[in-house]
């Protein structure tokens, strides 16, 4: 290959000159140079100290012009950006310098979205209490959020085929039971009662990992998982709110999202997680239709439409409906960005609070009478928790280290 610059060009000291670059070539060299006649150049590109050029940047097609003596100022003068004294660094900003408070942040909006999903949703049925058809408001609200952002370009819609739907299916399947179940909870029995019950969680995970997936769950785990179930049986004893309904139905929410986990684990993609949680909610979405059909529908359009609207009128109703979907929607898709920026442990000290948080406003709010068994098994489940997550989360920090190594 020919490695001559320019032919034809006319030669100062050594150096080929060139006519006077554009603005844009002047700042992204080191050097500029003076002005020099030269010919068209063509298609192809030329090679300038190893990098590949094209001619439009490099020269302007223009009649020749006489040639000025170059002074060494002229052949030496710097670029703006080291004139300026610029090292080529981007300038980092407020919240890449500050990740904390970014994180913080996202924290705070979690809790916050939170709460107010859990007090709005139990002031809807407290006139309102058809959780089928609620539970079907908050994932339709959701479906159209998605389907608005997709439209827009904020996330872009990832494709999905035949092989990653079937694995999604069990996921939002499980997700919609779940879903289902803890509303039906929640429109039973006081919101604390609710979130104190759900505190087994991490009980039927380690069943479900031990006994189904077959990996062996440490002897220390299990044991910080007793307080859990003493805390909940001692609060369940003495609620004032207790029916089995709510009960049974927080305890099948419970194995739901324990089944949602273990076929999540099974359809892990490289999908984002924006999408991911998209494409379940449009699945579970048409699992709860038919189900809110037949074991509300008649009793809607009989009675339930027009007795919430005499109690509280068709606009606020409406609106109700409308936020508490939002913040369902906004909550989940908040947690799962708060929970990608952080590692296990604080994820695990983040759920512990959240939950916290959730009972103690409700308690506020709504102004439930607890006895005073209900409020240490309470405590006792929420430690147990606690522990049980700590536990998990530096088992899972080993284990990531142990690979590194």
């Amino acid at each position: 290959m020919e490695s001559r610059v320019l032919t034809g060009a006319t030669t100062a000291r050594g150096l080929p000159l060139l006519r006077k670059p554009l603005a844009a070539a002047a700042r992204c060299n080191a050097f500029s140079f003076p002005a020099a006649a030269a010919k068209p150049i063509g298609d192809a590109g030329n090679l300038v100290w190893g990098r590949q050029l094209r001619p439009a940047i490099l020269l302007e097609t223009s009649p020749a012009s006489p040639i000025t003596p170059a002074t060494k100022r002229e052949i030496l003068r710097p670029c703006q950006a080291a004139a300026d004294g610029s090292t080529g660094e981007a300038k980092v900003g407020f919240f890449d310098k500050y990740p904390a408070l970014v994180t913080g942040f996202f924290f705070f909006m979690w809790y916050f979205l939170n709460v107010i999903f859990n007090i709005l949703n139990k002031k809807i049925y407290n006139y309102f209490p058809y959780p089928y058809f609620v539970s079907v408001v908050h994932l339709a609200v959701g479906v159209v959020y998605c389907l608005v952002s997709w439209a827009v370009g904020l996330p872009k819609r990832a494709p999905i085929d035949s092989n990653l739907l079937k694995l999604l299916i069990p996921v939002a399947f499980c997700h919609a039971l779940g879903h289902v179940t803890s509303n039906v909870s929640f429109a039973a029995v006081a919101v604390s009662f609710t979130h104190t019950i759900k505190a087994l969680e991490p009980f039927f995970n380690a069943a479900a990992s031990q006994f189904i997936l077959g990996q062996q769950i440490p002897l220390t785990l299990w044991l910080s998982l007793a307080p859990v179930v003493l805390g909940v049986s001692m609060a369940s004893l003495t609620e004032l709110s207790f029916n089995w309904l709510g009960f049974t139905s927080a305890m099948i929410s419970n194995i739901s999202f324990t089944y949602r986990s273990i076929y999540s684990k099974k359809a892990m993609t490289d999908m984002d997680s924006t999408n991911v949680y998209a494409y379940i909610s449009i699945i579970a979405l048409l699992f709860c239709i038919p189900a809110a059909v037949f074991f509300e529908g008649p009793q809607l359009m009989k009675q339930g439409f027009n007795d919430a609207i005499a109690k509280v009128g068709m606009t606020k109703f409406l609106t109700d409906l409308f936020w508490v979907g939002m913040f369902y929607h906004l909550y989940n898709q908040i947690a799962t960005n708060t929970l990608e920026r952080v590692a296990p442990l604080t994820h695990a000290v983040g759920n512990v609070l959240k939950r916290v948080f959730v009972i103690g406003f409700s308690i506020i709010v709504f102004g439930n009478k607890i006895s005073t068994q209900t409020a240490i098994g309470t405590s006792i489940a929420i430690a147990g928790v606690a522990l049980y997550s700590f536990i998990k989360a530096k088992m899972e920090e080993e284990k990531r280290q142990m690979k590194s190594t």
